[in-house]
């Protein structure tokens, strides 16, 4: 099969032409839901626990909905007389307003509707512990709020596939694949490795504990995610001070928060508003020779491959001999 591109960015998910913005996102979670009963049985089990039999033809998946004053709905499950969904697609750790769900609820079709289960669904990145510490939004106008994420849709559309038909299997491995590129999700075969300058700084006025203690000592780490930091985790982490590479780490897991001291006690709760990663790193290592920094900028960041860092002798020539690679 001959590769596909669009601006240079490979596609390996027929989803991945309609785009990955949160309307596209909704598009496509719509259609496999609506084309895979199995992956719609797990999802209703899962969401609203629905254990009831019913027919899955008679079933409404409704697209980009509009009411007079009430907006568009990403997209609504409707099942006449049993239950009636909106679901609210949110791209990253983002979540709605409750202004924006209120009018939601207001709708003459949803407010008047008779059915047995009325239910605001909020798809995001967020975890159901990180949901649970940012998203207060629990019931609108006596009607349940839930936040499912985007890894959860995954792990449903998988288990799925165990149980369900050629024509399915084949939809949602293209749906996963497709999530598999709008999720945060840390690329474990990946031999790249973010080096970083690691200081002996406390992280807030009042921690007991300095940045460098935080990594040597509790194999912890954290950055904000995205605006030049990664927005998805690396599988290798490494630190630099005193002119030259210190440890390198592998990532062993990541949690997403904007309180450090839920992270590390030392540190006084404080809430830093932008969501940040934290890493848990494994034992750390580094190669038996001296690898000094090489002229990098003092607080710089800098990718590399793992490799290079056993064969160069400064992390800029790691630096530079990686990017030659790619070329």
């Amino acid at each position: 099969m001959s590769e596909i591109f669009i601006y240079n960015k490979k596609i390996t998910s027929i989803f991945q032409l309609l785009g990955e913005k949160e309307n596209d996102i909704s598009f496509s979670v719509g259609w496999a839901l609506a084309n895979s009963h199995k992956f719609l049985d797990i999802f209703l089990k899962e969401t609203i626990n629905w254990q009831e039999k019913y027919l899955p033809d008679d079933v409404k998946v409704i697209l980009q909905k509009h009411e007079d004053g009430g907006g568009f709905t990403d997209f609504e499950i409707e099942y006449p007389g049993y239950f009636h969904l909106i679901i609210e697609a949110k791209r990253g750790w983002n979540f709605p307003t409750a202004e924006q769900l209120e009018k939601y609820v207001k709708r003459d079709s949803f407010k008047h509707s008779t059915v047995k289960i009325k239910k605001i669904l909020v798809l995001s990145e967020s975890s159901e512990d990180f949901a649970n510490a940012h998203f207060n939004i629990k019931q609108i106008n006596n009607i349940k709020v839930k936040n499912i994420s985007w890894k959860d849709i995954y792990k449903y559309a998988k288990k799925a596939m165990i149980n369900c038909s050629h024509a399915e299997k084949r939809l949602l491995i293209e749906l996963n694949k497709y999530l598999e590129n709008i999720m945060t999700m840390q690329n474990k075969d990946s031999n790249w490795v973010y080096v970083v300058a690691l200081n002996n700084q406390f992280p807030v006025p009042g921690a007991t504990i300095t940045n460098m203690d935080i990594v040597n000592k509790k194999l912890r780490y954290w950055h904000k995610i995205g605006d030049g930091a990664p927005s998805e985790p690396p599988n290798y982490i490494a630190f630099r001070y005193n002119g030259e590479l210190q440890s390198i780490h592998h990532v062993e897991g990541y949690e997403v928060f904007t309180d450090p001291h839920k992270i590390i006690k030392e540190v006084p709760s404080t809430n830093w508003g932008r969501p940040h990663f934290a890493y848990f790193l494994g034992k750390a290592f580094k190669p038996v020779n001296v690898v000094e920094a090489g002229g990098i900028f003092p607080i710089g960041r800098n990718w590399v491959m793992l490799d290079t860092l056993f064969t160069c002798k400064t992390i800029a020539e790691a630096r530079d001999v990686s990017q030659k690679r790619l070329e």
